[in-house]
């Protein structure tokens, strides 16, 4: 039987986080809190959780800077915010600092467990495939001019160099290179790739989009490998584009 989960609950509204804490703790997760940024800035470093929720007003460190210092240090853990719904702006640079998905509050609870039970399969997904490519030889890897995308190992080369992707990245990156030439709309990769569809959260899709072409682009307005298809959504290049045999 394998151990729960691991979450990090960083929140300073003491009401708020006794209800979230004890939500989760019903769904068998085991959770730690936290209640300022600086705190929980160092129990995610050293701690070893699958998922950290973070309110972005914190005292004596905000969760966007929490956010941009887990990223800064590479941390693998996926970041679920909570914002209100007035800092639009905050949320999407929480969103550009490497967060992987974002709750508006208010909320109800029954949305907070289902975003997190769905970081929580990806995370899940994502170990399984480092574990079988630890277990087996070879590796399924998908390759598009100086581009190559290692499944298995969930790493991705350009130009023979790494690039460093969160892990919400690499399954959006993977996700639309699966289907090269496949347009996709931002409502179908909300569902597919986070695992939900939810009015009002597409600009989660077009701002993680941002972020990997300033890592994978020379030109992010002429994109090579990933494509706007203006007025639907998003693709990937077809394999043709680059003298590579479907």
């Amino acid at each position: 039987m394998s151990s729960p989960a691991k979450i990090l609950l960083i929140e300073d509204d003491a009401q708020l986080q006794a209800l979230v804490k004890k939500e989760l703790m019903e769904m068998s997760f085991a959770v730690d809190e936290a209640g300022d940024g600086k705190s929980g800035l160092e129990k995610a470093l050293f701690g070893d959780y699958q998922l950290v929720v973070l309110d972005l007003n914190l005292p004596q460190m905000d969760g966007l800077e929490v956010c941009r210092r887990l990223r800064a240090e590479n941390s693998p853990v996926s970041i679920l915010m909570l914002t209100a719904r007035k800092d639009e702006l905050d949320r999407v640079l929480g969103l550009e600092l490497g967060a992987d998905d974002y709750l508006t509050k208010p909320f109800s609870m029954r949305e907070l467990v289902a975003r997190v039970k769905a970081i929580l399969r990806r995370t899940e997904r994502a170990a399984e495939s480092v574990q079988h490519a630890k277990a087996s030889p070879g590796s399924s890897v998908l390759s598009f001019g100086p581009l190559q995308i290692d499944l298995s190992m969930r790493t991705i080369t350009l130009e023979g160099a790494p690039v460093h992707l969160s892990s919400m990245e690499f399954d959006l990156v993977s996700y639309l290179a699966h289907h090269p030439g496949k347009a996709f709309t931002r409502e179908e990769l909300l569902e597919q790739v986070w695992g939900y569809s939810a009015v009002g959260y597409e600009q989660n899709v077009t701002t993680h989009m941002n972020r990997i072409r300033r890592k994978l682009e020379k030109d992010t307005e002429n994109p090579l490998f990933l494509k706007t298809v203006r007025g639907f959504g998003y693709a990937f290049a077809h394999p043709k584009d680059f003298g590579t045999a479907e």
